[in-house]
C-alpha cells in the first residue's frame, strides 16, 4: 500500500506564507467549483421533470454562477460557454415541447 510522502515545511517565510495562502485559495476554489456543478445539476433536474418555469428561473441563476466561476479561471471559459449553450438548448426544448 503506497502512502503519500510527508510534505516538508518550507524554511523561508515567503514559502510558509505561500502554503497558508494556497490552503485558503484551494478552499475557495473548491467551494466555487461545487457551486458551479450544483447550479448545472439543478437546471438539468428541472429539465428532466419537465418544469419549464422552474428550469427557466434556475437557468438564469446558473448563468450568473457559471460566468463568475469562468471569470475567476476555475473552469475554462469555453467549458462554461459550452455548458450554458447545452442547457439553454434543453430549456428552449422544454418551451417548444410545451407549446
Amino acid at each position: 500500500m503506497a502512502t503519500k510522502p510527508k510534505k516538508k515545511n518550507p524554511r523561508l517565510a515567503s514559502g510558509r506564507k505561500r502554503v497558508r495562502q494556497d490552503i485558503k485559495i484551494n478552499a475557495a476554489n473548491t467551494s466555487l467549483r461545487s457551486k458551479y456543478r450544483t447550479a448545472v445539476k439543478n437546471v438539468e433536474k428541472a429539465v428532466l421533470t419537465g418544469d419549464k418555469a422552474k428550469a427557466t428561473e434556475l437557468f438564469a441563476k446558473m448563468q450568473q454562477v457559471v460566468d463568475i466561476v469562468a471569470d475567476k479561471g476555475i473552469f475554462h471559459k469555453n467549458k462554461a460557454a459550452r455548458d450554458k449553450s447545452r442547457l439553454s438548448a434543453k430549456v428552449k426544448g422544454l418551451a417548444a415541447a410545451a407549446a
